[in-house]
């Protein structure tokens, strides 16, 4: 999300938006800040992994920002916190009393007046990213709150916009094939412009600091948690999309980060509902988990998120990562050298709940070496228990500093001390710009992955195959797409000349349901069925079987894991787009209809369904037409 104009600060102005700050707020903002003039000489584009800044005085002005918090200000300094609704003075009635209920405000800047959080994230359930103007006036407003507070700072706001599966921003901004996409593109190009675009298109809606890139190294295709957000099983590759991706969003002044620490890639476990345990020797999480964190590392990356999972090789005791000081300060301060910042993933997941209650949790992770703590289930019990941490002396004030200082560095590094708002004119000129959109598309040509491709199937002919039928998946959208995803397929299809009709049949389609898809399938001259996740006794696989049964030509597209292969042998033709967002989908149906060939190669292998041991495409494979 980027370009020339990324990064702008320019103020806002004008009166009719309650989030919008009018010009005053630049005194605030310049007196508020007074005295770091020195800290932002190495300028924005410095990265947490080289020396503090080295202009004289720099740390010095930070540190004495960091003198003037009372103890309760420093605490809230460490907090990542969501808060519903749209605007940060008047959400609506629903969003008021979810925040009531949860944390005990009414509003972002009733959130910021009581707890002095240091950072907001957003999140498209918590309605906070209705669309691009919408945002940079919540994000102003926030950003006006904060700044009203005595001795107030500009707030860190964060995001998940991995793209592919996971994106919090929607439409109309620019939404790029996800991480697996990108490593069956192969392409650092093409990471380091998905990072420029997306960054650039963040800073102009006023966030600035997105967790992504994803450097787990997925090498379990039974993963439920990471999967596709992985850029694939080869460490080596991974580690440079993800050091290009990361050059991409500082570049544009985002702060990125790298997920998560040490490595998510291996585990049927989801963190969200479980305690993964990885069993990879020390040797092995070092030439396959580690190599992307160290490729992350040299790339300057600002920030690094922890995974809830225990890696007995790597600590014994059994804690969870996020708590582990021989994983976060021997580790990744001591071994991999890194001195930015650490923030943990949400603290409201089981995975690093399941041993100590959420009274413990915030203290343990600050014990650990942790920075930031996200999103905690209860933020004032969370709150209290580093306040009394402090006060009863588990915990030091100067620990906390440490802390504050890196997440102050964080803030100078990208402007966000100097100015942190953004005018709400410029949104138009840089989010979902035509430009912008043309990369997504020519990206996500060279991502598509044709595995099978019998006598021939493909590209379907306008002339012998004109009517096709589209059935299949239709899981939820990610972020406000055109989907239903076969809905977007025939579209696509229909534009590009055929007579396309679309059957949603969902992830489990019933016997009617089936039976329906195939008396439909009579009447096509192909059909294009989307598969998701497919497994040995779902019903998913009964509908191919049953579809290719019919002697039409049938041709696969997997838009989430490329491994459903492995149960369907019979299809005439086989797809891989990643993700089932409308970026891919319509990519896929080029390459269907042959106005692009086919260009990704795998970037995980595939095994067979009944011996996992064999592998039937080996990384790196993909036909061309």
């Amino acid at each position: 999300m980027r370009d020339s104009s990324t990064g702008s600060t320019a103020r806002p102005s004008g009166p009719s938006d309650p989030d919008r700050p009018s010009s005053p707020s630049r005194r605030t903002v310049l007196a508020a800040t007074a005295g770091i003039t020195a800290a932002l000489a190495a300028g924005p584009r410095a990265h947490a992994a080289e020396a503090p800044p080295t202009h004289p005085g720099s740390d010095k002005a930070l540190r004495a920002l960091i003198s003037r918090m009372t103890l309760e200000e420093k605490v809230g300094q460490l907090f990542v916190m969501r808060v519903y609704g749209h605007s940060a003075t008047a959400p609506d009635q629903a969003d008021i009393d979810a925040n009531l209920k949860e944390i005990g405000v009414r509003t972002a800047a009733e959130l910021i007046a009581k707890y002095r959080v240091g950072g907001i994230i957003y999140f498209a359930w918590a309605h906070n990213t209705r669309d691009p103007h919408q945002i940079a006036a919540l994000s102003n407003g926030i950003q006006r709150a904060s700044l009203d507070q005595p001795r107030g700072l500009p707030v860190l706001i964060s995001t998940d916009q991995e793209h592919g599966i996971v994106a919090r921003v929607g439409k109309p901004a620019t939404l790029f094939p996800g991480a697996m996409a990108l490593g069956a593109g192969g392409s650092r190009a093409d990471a380091r412009t998905v990072g420029r675009i997306s960054g650039a298109e963040l800073r102009a809606i006023g966030i600035n600091q997105d967790y992504s890139p994803d450097a787990d190294v997925n090498v379990n295709p039974a993963n439920p948690v990471i999967g596709v957000r992985s850029f694939g099983a080869d460490p080596q590759a991974v580690a440079d999309l993800v050091a290009a991706e990361v050059k991409g969003y500082q570049g544009s002044g985002v702060a990125a980060t790298a997920k998560h620490f040490p490595g998510h890639g291996d585990t049927a476990v989801d963190s969200h509902f479980g305690f993964p345990v990885i069993t990879h020797s020390r040797e092995l999480w070092s030439e396959l988990d580690a190599v992307p964190f160290r490729a992350a590392i040299r790339a300057g990356i600002d920030s690094i998120m922890t995974a809830h999972i225990m890696v007995p090789a790597l600590d014994p005791a059994g804690d969870p990562a996020t708590l582990s000081h021989p994983i976060l300060t021997g580790i990744l301060r001591g071994e991999l050298g890194y001195d930015g910042v650490v923030v943990t993933d949400a603290l409201g997941m089981e995975g690093v709940r399941t041993k100590y209650g959420d009274d413990r949790v915030p203290v343990l992770a600050l014990k650990a070496g942790v920075d930031q703590l996200l999103n905690p289930p209860d933020l004032g019990v969370a709150w209290n228990a580093v306040l009394n941490a402090v006060r009863g002396g588990e915990l030091t004030e100067a620990r906390l500093d440490e802390s504050i200082l890196r997440i102050l560095r964080l803030k100078a590094r990208h402007g966000v001390l100097s100015d942190p708002f953004v005018a709400d004119a410029e949104v138009d000129l840089v989010v979902g710009v035509p430009e912008h959109l043309r990369a997504a598309d020519r990206i996500a040509e060279r991502t598509t992955t044709l595995l099978v491709n019998k006598e021939k199937q493909l590209p379907l002919s306008r002339r012998r195959t004109p009517r096709v039928l589209v059935v299949g998946a239709d899981p939820a959208s990610p972020s406000l797409s055109d989907g239903p995803p076969t809905t977007v397929a025939a579209a696509a299809l229909g534009e590009l000349g055929f007579t396309a009709t679309a059957l949603s049949t969902g992830t489990a389609p019933s016997a009617a349901t089936i039976d329906r898809a195939v008396a439909a399938a009579a009447g096509a001259d192909a059909v294009v069925v989307l598969t998701y996740n497919l497994t040995a006794a779902g019903s998913q696989k009964t509908l191919v079987e049953r579809l290719v049964a019919t002697g039409v030509p049938v041709t696969a597209v997997a838009v989430r894991n490329p491994y459903d292969i492995a149960q369907i042998p019979g299809v005439g033709a086989f797809l891989a787009s990643y993700s089932w967002t409308d970026v891919e989908v319509r990519a896929a149906a080029r390459v269907i209809a042959g106005r692009v060939d086919p260009r990704g190669r795998l970037p995980v292998p595939v095994q067979r369904a009944d011996d996992p041991a064999q592998v039937l495409y080996p990384i790196g494979y993909g036909l061309r037409y």
